[in-house]
């Protein structure tokens, strides 16, 4: 960054060169010796080209040798990948075979005759490779088809193998395939062939699972043998190559050896001239190179090695000393002007220390105007110590706490941690702000005058430090807020009884500002679009209710606004939280202040929707009596399950019946423990403890812990499984997923408990369903659902399977069925079977909130509704149906 210039320095010249302008140049001197150096070579190699024309033409036959080594070494690398990576590379060696023939023909026209009989050779070599290459191409065709059948054998086998009842069988035959998969990945047949040997020999009793093991090493016998088969072609083809090379190469390298001595005395004539050239250019580089050194040197490091000395004697004091070369208009002209900016800001310092030696005699004339305005202020003044001791008060803040004297509020309050505040935690507070940010505004507490008298005080202090850091004493100003404290309450007590009041219409009331922003909302109105009153407040409908119609709202507000006037009650529709399109009467009214301006906008709104409906359908009670007829058994039916779920007095007895039985346990022993251990301590206060009694206590003790400990637990599980009914629903994020694949997931974590069940699991998922919703609460209806069918439809231990199909149900929804041939479901549990805390094992532990939860996840979380079909040993069948994309009412929560 370039330093400014003084004031009176004179203007920087502007034909001075940089230092980056004088590298460049010296640098292009450098690189024109080496341009004409370069060009002098290139003269001396077209000479040395035209000596050696004639050694490159003789050289030709060995030219050809090497050229016949590289293409043998190329159609050698493709015929190895072909081997080992077919594909593609069949071309590859087809057109090194094809180069490698040109090359041959071409060879043999410069050969002597007795010399031919080895090109020929090569010629025959080429066919036999050629053979050889066909003969693996096919080998790696058939290899590849028993790679393609292999694959529906392995997945047999792994089936056989999971449903093999042996284990000790079942682990063998996973070995032996694990070393079968290890040695074709290392490329051994042999291994991979003893192992599928080893396989076969295997004593099998199961039918099905011998002939899958059978076939499947079968499979791998016969790839083995391919793979054999190709290594020894390969083998053969090589080894034949290599020889050939060999012969050809070095007879042709004969040829231009003996005709290669021909030139050599032309190439040491020209190889002298070259040098002599290089060594007198070379010289001219050098010197060159020096005068550009010296260049550099003069026009940069001379003029720093003059700055540094004036920087020097600035330092030493000489204020006024010259610092040379600020007129130059480079980065040495940047580190002078720089210099001289030190220079001139040293001259400011004395001058500032002049200028403070004034600003202390203005200080102390600030000072007495200070304590001018301690006395007269109307706020109250006071300086206190961290530990609450009040060093100083200014008459108003004696007047505001009914002293008569600052001096007299000084000594009658002494600690004002004790004596002042009516809330200990509030000084507590303040003092919690002062440690944390070393100051408090605006806070607000409650004191006790001299005569008794509770004021609100608003406090604004700082912290003030010493020389090492150490908080000293607090300085700040308070003022009396007590009439302002009132008037809030007054109308906070207002607002109360005004929401109170509308709160019981039952009407849609609100009122706005001009901004079209909610000052107030009753209760009816909340809950009819899924808020809270209190929520809204200072929001606009767009924010809160964009999907209930929020424009058409706002356009009638606009109209009251504009026409300064009541609309007069209007129908209008707009949706509920839960989507419903519902019938409104409306009015809006404006309220005026007292200058006849606007000030706040009323909207009161009627449920006209039954009417409504009432109208439509004498209309068309005619046409419609038998839907409406199935639409009633419908809603009866919908409204006795929505009754059978709000039954809160049973839920609450039933957690009640739950929850009691481990509470009253471990209370009876917490109880118990309590008495021991009075007695223990009694004991040992008297001094008259034994042995015995220890041991006693320590027994008791230990059996207590444990009782408490697993009754706890038991009531622990008993709430976490409460708190699960009771409507969590942020335990997941809505994505995207494949609901195939999700179920596939779920069900693996649940096979490892099912042949310690008896039981058989069976999924068939139809591909490519795509959801939009929550895949954790989808895994855990999975999971209550089969435990539910461990645990109820096959008692002691019976056999059993357990179904789950998932496919498309319509262009938006998907179809989930669970079902199990299980001992199934009487008619009075099967109505019963999704209340809460309804259980048939309640003896064995159950809890009955597991078929709870999956109706509430389905429900609710997941936007879907279920069906459950049961009857007494034909086991259940419970439908799911859910759409691909989750409500936007339930992803907004």
């Amino acid at each position: 960054m370039t330093s400014e210039l003084p004031p009176n320095s004179p203007p920087p010249r502007s034909f001075s060169l940089s230092i980056g302008q004088l590298t460049f140049g010296s640098f292009m001197l450098v690189l024109a010796v080496i341009i004409i150096t370069s060009t002098a070579s290139v003269v001396a190699i077209r000479h040395i080209d035209s000596t050696f024309a004639e050694l490159r033409r003789l050289q030709s036959v060995g030219d050809l040798a090497e050229d016949i080594d590289r293409r043998m070494n190329e159609l050698r690398l493709a015929a190895r990948d072909f081997v080992t990576e077919p594909g593609s590379q069949s071309v590859q060696v087809a057109e090194a075979a094809q180069s490698l023939n040109e090359i041959l023909k071409k060879t043999r026209l410069e050969l002597a005759p007795e010399q031919q009989d080895m090109i020929d050779g090569v010629t025959e070599r080429l066919a036999t490779y050629r053979g050889g290459i066909e003969r693996i191409s096919a080998l790696i065709a058939r290899r590849a088809e028993l790679i393609v059948a292999l694959a529906p054998l392995r997945e047999a086998f792994d089936k056989a193998v999971a449903a093999s009842p042996d284990p000790e069988i079942a682990t063998k035959l996973s070995q032996t395939q694990s070393r079968i998969a290890t040695a074709l990945l290392a490329h051994n047949p042999s291994a991979a062939e003893q192992a599928a040997q080893s396989m076969r020999a295997m004593q099998i009793a199961d039918g099905s699972l011998r002939s899958a093991v059978d076939a499947y090493a079968e499979a791998i016998i016969a790839i083995s043998v391919r793979e054999g088969q190709i290594a020894d072609i390969d083998k053969e083809v090589l080894g034949i190559e290599g020889r050939l090379i060999q012969r050809v190469t070095e007879l042709l390298r004969e040829v231009s050896t003996r005709r290669g001595h021909v030139l050599s005395r032309d190439f040491a004539r020209t190889l002298a001239e070259a040098k002599w050239q290089s060594i007198v250019l070379g010289s001219a580089g050098v010197l060159i190179g020096m005068f550009a050194a010296v260049l550099v040197v003069r026009r940069t490091v001379r003029p720093l090695a003059k700055i540094a000395g004036a920087i020097r004697k600035v330092s030493g004091g000489e204020k006024s000393a010259f610092i040379p070369a600020t007129d130059l208009d480079n980065e040495i002209g940047d580190i002078a002007r720089a210099a001289e900016v030190f220079r001139a800001t040293l001259v400011d310092a004395d001058t500032a220390r002049e200028a403070a030696v004034r600003a202390l005699a203005e200080q102390r004339l600030a000072e007495e105007s200070y304590r001018k305005l301690f006395e007269a202020s109307v706020d109250g003044i006071y300086v206190t110590t961290p530990g609450g001791a009040l060093l100083n008060a200014n008459p108003a803040l004696a007047r505001m706490m009914g002293y008569e004297t600052p001096q007299g509020l000084i000594n009658g309050i002494g600690d004002i941690a004790s004596t002042v505040y009516v809330d200990a935690a509030a000084r507590d507070g303040y003092e919690a702000l002062m440690r944390r940010d070393g100051m408090v505004r605006e806070y607000e507490y409650q004191v006790r005058s001299r005569d008794g008298t509770i004021l609100w005080l608003s406090d604004s202090a700082t912290s003030v430090r010493n020389e090492r850091g150490e908080v000293v004493r607090y300085e700040g100003t308070v003022r009396d807020i007590t009439d302002q404290k009132r008037a809030e309450d007054a109308i906070a007590e207002g607002r109360r009884l005004l929401q109170m009041v509308i709160d019981t219409v039952p009407a849609v009331i609100n009122v706005k500002d001009r901004e079209l922003r909610y000052v107030l909302m009753n209760r009816y109105m909340a809950g009819i679009f899924g808020i809270e009153p209190q929520d809204a407040l200072g929001q606009t409908t767009a924010e809160l209710m964009s999907h209930y119609g929020a424009a058409k709202t706002d356009e009638h507000d606009k109209r009251v606004l504009s026409a300064r006037r009541e609309l007069g009650f209007y129908e209008e529709e707009y949706k509920d939280s839960a989507g419903n399109m519902r019938q409104w009467l409306v009015n809006k009214l404006p309220i005026l202040d007292g200058q006849g301006e606007i000030e706040t906008i009323v909207t009161v709104a009627l449920d006209i929707g039954e009417r409504k409906r009432s109208e439509q359908e004498m209309r068309k009670a005619k046409d419609s009596a038998e839907a409406a007829l199935r639409n009633l058994r419908e809603t009866q039916n919908s409204l006795i399950e929505a009754e059978k779920l709000a039954a809160l007095g049973r839920l609450v007895a039933g957690v009640a019946h739950e929850v009691n039985n481990p509470v009253g346990i471990s209370l009876t022993v917490a109880s118990a423990l309590e008495r021991k251990t009075a007695n223990f301590a009694s004991q040992v206060e008297r001094g008259d403890l034994r042995r015995s009694s220890l041991n006693d206590f320590l027994g008791t003790a230990r059996d207590a812990s444990s009782q408490l400990v697993a009754n706890l637990n038991r009531a622990a599980e008993l709430i976490q499984s409460f708190k699960q009914v009771a409507a969590d629903r942020n335990y997941s994020d809505q994505r995207t997923f494949d609901l195939g694949d999700l179920t596939e997931q779920v069900v693996m974590s649940l096979r490892p408990g099912l042949r310690k069940h008896n039981l058989t699991l069976n999924v068939d998922c139809q591909p490519n369903l795509t959801m939009n919703s929550y895949p954790g609460p989808y895994g855990q209806v999975l999971t209550n659902l089969f435990l539910n069918s461990v645990a109820h439809a096959f008692p002691d231990g019976k056999a059993g399977e357990v179904d789950i199909q998932v496919r498309e149900s319509g262009k938006d929804n998907v179809e989930v069925i669970f079902s199990d041939n299980g001992c199934g479901m009487s008619l009075d549990v099967r109505r019963r079977a999704f209340d809460p805390f309804f259980t048939t094992r309640r003896d064995q532990g159950g809890t009955g909130l597991g078929l709870h939860i999956v109706y509430s996840i389905v429900t609710t979380r997941l936007g879907g509704r279920l069906d459950l079909d049961s009857a007494p040993g034909k086991g259940t069948r419970i439908q799911i149906i859910l759409p691909r994309t989750a409500p936007l009412e339930q992803a907004a929560e």
